[in-house]
């Protein structure tokens, strides 16, 4: 079957009169024509239409033309006969269409036609037209009848479920809703006893065993349910016996009668309320006699239920009463009782008519009375200030401490409207509708801790913190409000001091780290930022020499000038802050060209240098500057200014100090990676990234290889090879140093202890040891556990330091290299002729070798002062018995003067790269 086809234009009878025949072309099971049906073709090739008589009358009745006959049935089967063409012979389709006929009436039809042809392709199609209007009709009636009882089931308030074989398989919207599940899913396919708390499964069971046959339904009977989420209801079911798709089943309704059983409850509970309030309930008939008395009524009154029904209700209460009197005067009235044994009762009385009586409810307020005198007096005697403010605005009320806040006497106060008082907020605006109370009168709302600034008529101020409620938030109709407030104003004075404590420093009384962050985000928001934010980072150069050897309090005095001649050198507008220690900011945005941003930098780095005289004592400072500007539209956070700020500066003090940069991205970018590389190297030991290389030392006069110096490398994963200029520093400027050291000495002690077992060689280790591990308090005893892990003669470990790292501090240097020396190891000083040193204060340490700068040997054979330098060098060590090492030679020609100025050892690219051991012993044996 195929539908839905194309429309083609409409097409004619082929030459054939109406009703001619149609020739031998097979019907197959088409149906055949009749009063509701006619049959019709239609030619491919010639786009024509025929048909049978019949289809007029299926049209509309014998009134209709030829013309309209094949108008109206090309428009019928125009889908068929456009859709079709392509398709091969005896291939079936219908189709189903509507159309009005000349009374106007909409009728249907439906098409069914089959191509017919030969092997060459289909030629044409023959169908037939039936009539269906009252199919569908009755189909439709069916449907709608169907559509009402599932949209009667569907809708309906009660829960109604199908259950075949005890599997639910149909579920109303309001069971979804009463089992607490979103979607069917959750309910289809599950046992319908998961829906069944125990306690209501048997007598379920035993109902539904009940019915027998088609139709038949249970009694009405009370069910425990349980929801999705383990919750029980309870529930009105009846179960009926139904078919489901053919098969039995069960369809059960249910009605959540919970709220029927707590009406039921409610109704108990009203009348056990009676019995268990403490108001006392009377009810008495027209003439005053008593019918009820509750045992509230006996506890209030003293009489018990039986003395008391029958009497009047005047003489059991102690004093008149006559309900008429209190239901003219508003139902409600305050009057005086008495208890059995004379004593006074201060009763509110409600009265309502009942049948022929009266219902009084009598509340005992001797207390509540009691309690209102003792309230008053607390009032009176409290420091917070309490008003009250009737519904005109006007002071009803005022106890003595609002008195004193304000400023006025008592009579002066009461009957003032509330709206004379002077308020400001902390903005020093006077609040919108003048006094907080006539907002919450107006709107029922209460205001709460409102600070105000009150203007007494004295002239003075205080501060206040102002609650305003109503008085009696149960009846807003009374529209009274009572307002309290206490005197904040020593209070905000501390918090004003604290809050300036916060954000400024203590010691210069400049903004700090917090204000100044805060004070530089603000800047670089909103939309009235400004076109150029600039921030300096101020280091004072020199501070700490002042700081260690004059004391903490000069140093303190010397930041305090520091700090206030920063301020004097900066506009109206601009901040300056201490993030602490010798480090100040400058944030402006009043200035936008870099020559003006130079001036200001140079303007404050003059303030600083100027003379400042502490004690007696004239100090010199200077101050190193970080610049960052961020233009409006720069996307930069305010700690991401100061980072970049900083960077700026530690860049002006890596450059010489006493000046200032500016930061770029360049800048940062080598930050970052240093700290990244910082990071690395700490992974590094742990990743085997680093490994040794070792570089011969040659006997100059033998030629033999007596020692190698073991060189760290690093192969990053990333990077590649990272040089030793690089990382050394890094390592040294951190706590990673004395991890490498030891790396280093464990690895190369190793190392050379197998060589020389292997080679059966005497050859000499040489290893560097940095300033930072000859402050080190393990150094010793490390280097005497490598030594004696490995197994390497203590003689043959030569330690070299630097000139510079003993020259910091020679008597701690001494020290430790007195405690090596005394392990048995050798000692060198390398890289000499770069610091400071000469060979008188290199005699008072315990040296063993003296390594010449590689600065000195490059022009020994060119320059005949470069040659008598390394000859002197040279002399002076050997006459202090030092073996003298000359570094970095790189040819023949400096080997040879070396030769000739009697150097021992000597160590180059000439003689010898960094190798790996492998490669270095390999090409020694």
């Amino acid at each position: 079957m195929e539908a839905d086809a194309l429309a083609v234009p409409g097409a004619g009878n082929s030459g054939r009169p109406a009703g001619a025949p149609l020739g031998n072309e097979p019907l197959g099971d088409l149906g055949l024509a009749g009063d509701h049906a006619a049959i019709w073709s239609y030619d491919f090739k010639a786009e024509t239409l025929s048909w049978l008589p019949g289809l007029e009358n299926l049209l509309g009745g014998g009134a209709l033309t030829e013309a309209e006959i094949e108008s109206r049935l090309a428009d019928l089967v125009a889908p068929l006969t456009a859709g079709t063409r392509t398709s091969p012979p005896w291939r079936e389709f219908e189709l189903e269409q509507s159309f009005r006929n000349p009374a106007g009436e909409i009728r249907w039809v439906r098409l069914r036609a089959r191509t017919i042809g030969d092997d060459n392709g289909s030629s044409g199609l023959l169908g037939i037209a039936t009539d269906v209007t009252d199919v569908r009709e009755n189909r439709q009636a069916l449907e709608d009848l169907t559509d009402r009882y599932r949209l009667l089931v569907e809708l309906s308030p009660d829960a109604v479920c199908v259950h075949e074989a005890g599997v639910v398989t149909y579920v109303n919207r309001a069971a979804l809703t009463a089992l607490g599940a979103s979607s069917t899913a959750e309910l289809i396919g599950r046992p319908i006893m998961d829906f069944v708390a125990d306690e209501s499964l048997p007598a379920l069971l035993d109902r539904i065993a009940s019915l027998h046959r088609q139709g038949a339904s249970t009694v009405p009977a009370d069910t425990v349910m349980l929801r999705l989420d383990g919750t029980k209801y309870l529930v009105q079911s009846i179960s009926v016996r139904t078919t489901w798709e053919g098969r039995p089943a069960f369809q059960v309704i249910m009605r959540d009668i919970s709220a029927q059983k707590a009406a039921e409850a409610t109704l108990r509970y009203q009348a056990a309320l009676i019995s268990h309030v403490s108001d006392a309930i009377i009810a008495t008939n027209g003439s005053g006699v008593v019918t009820s008395w509750n045992p509230a009524a006996e506890n209030v009154y003293g009489w018990t239920a039986g003395e008391a029904i029958g009497g009047t209700v005047s003489e059991l209460v102690g004093a008149a009463l006559d309900p008429e009197t209190v239901l003219r005067r508003g139902g409600v009235m305050q009057t005086t009782h008495r208890h059995r044994n004379g004593s006074t009762l201060a009763i509110r009385i409600s009265a309502a008519e009942m049948n022929d009586g009266f219902v009084l409810v009598c509340a005992d307020e001797t207390a509540r009375r009691r309690a209102e005198q003792h309230y008053s007096t607390v009032v009176a005697s409290l420091d917070e200030g309490v008003v009250v403010i009737g519904p005109g605005g006007l002071i009803e009320s005022a106890n003595p401490a609002a008195c004193r806040i304000i400023g006025v006497d008592h009579d002066d106060l009461i009957g003032v409207p509330c709206v004379t008082l002077e308020l400001y907020d902390e903005q020093g605006r006077i609040p919108p509708a003048r006094m907080p109370s006539v907002v919450t009168r107006r709107t029922g709302a209460t205001l709460t801790g409102l600070v105000l600034r009150l203007r007494r008529p004295a002239g003075d101020d205080v501060w206040i913190s102002l609650t305003s409620r109503l008085l009696t938030p149960e009846d807003p109709s009374v529209q009274a409000v009572v307002a309290s407030f206490t005197d904040i104003t020593e209070r905000r004075a501390i918090g004003e001091r604290l809050a300036h404590e916060a954000t400024h420093d203590p010691l210069t009384e400049l903004a700090n780290r917090t204000l100044v962050l805060d004070s530089l985000a603000e800047a670089l928001s909103g939309a009235g930022r400004a076109e150029l934010t600039t921030l300096l980072f101020i280091d004072l150069d020199k501070f700490k020499v002042i700081n260690d050897s004059l004391g903490h309090s000069v140093g303190d005095k010397v930041l305090r000038i520091a700090g206030e001649r920063l301020r004097r050198g900066i506009g109206e507008n601009d901040l300056v802050g201490r993030l602490g220690g010798d480090e100040f900011v400058v944030v402006t945005a009043e200035i936008t060209e870099p020559d003006e941003i130079k001036a200001l930098a140079e303007h404050l780095r003059e303030a600083l240098t100027e003379p400042i005289t502490v004690n007696g004592r004239q100090l010199h400072i200077d101050a190193s500057i970080g610049i960052v500007t961020a233009a409006n539209d720069d996307t930069r956070t305010a700690e991401d200014l100061l980072r970049d700020a900083d960077v700026a500066m530690y860049q002006a003090k890596t450059l010489g100090r006493a000046r200032y940069e500016f930061f770029d991205v360049e800048l940062r970018e080598r930050m970052q990676r240093r700290l990244r590389m910082e990071q690395d190297l700490r992974d590094a030991l742990q990743n085997e990234e680093l490994w040794t290389a070792y570089q011969p030392v040659v006997d100059i006069e033998s030629g033999e290889m007596v020692a190698v110096e073991a060189l760290l490398r690093w192969k990053h994963p990333a990077h590649g090879t990272i040089s030793p200029a690089e990382f050394i520093p890094l390592a040294e400027e951190s706590d990673l140093i004395n991890l490498i050291g030891k790396y280093v000495l464990r690895t190369t002690t190793r190392e050379i202890a197998r060589r020389r077992e292997q080679l059966g060689i005497d050859l000499n280790l040489k290893v560097n040891l940095s300033a930072r591990q000859l402050d080190d308090p393990h150094l010793v005893a490390g280097v005497q556990d490598a030594l004696k892990t490995t197994g390497l003669p203590p003689h043959a470990l030569t330690l070299e330091v630097t000139e510079s790292a003993l020259m910091r501090d020679q008597a701690a240097a001494a020290e430790v290299l007195t405690s090596l020396r005394d392990l048995g190891v050798s000692l060198a000083i390398d890289d000499f002729g770069t610091g400071y040193s000469s060979l008188a204060q290199l005699q008072r340490l315990p040296l063993d070798t003296l390594k010449i700068d590689r600065t000195f040997v490059i022009g020994i054979a060119e320059s005949r002062d470069a040659a008598a330098i390394v000859k002197s060098i040279i002399a002076m060590a050997h006459a202090v018995d030092l073996i003298v090492v000359a570094e970095g030679v790189e040819d023949e020609e400096q080997l040879a003067v070396l030769r000739e100025l009697h150097c021992d050892q000597a160590q180059g690219f000439h003689l010898g790269r960094p190798a790996p051991p492998d490669e270095l012993f390999g090409a020694a044996g």
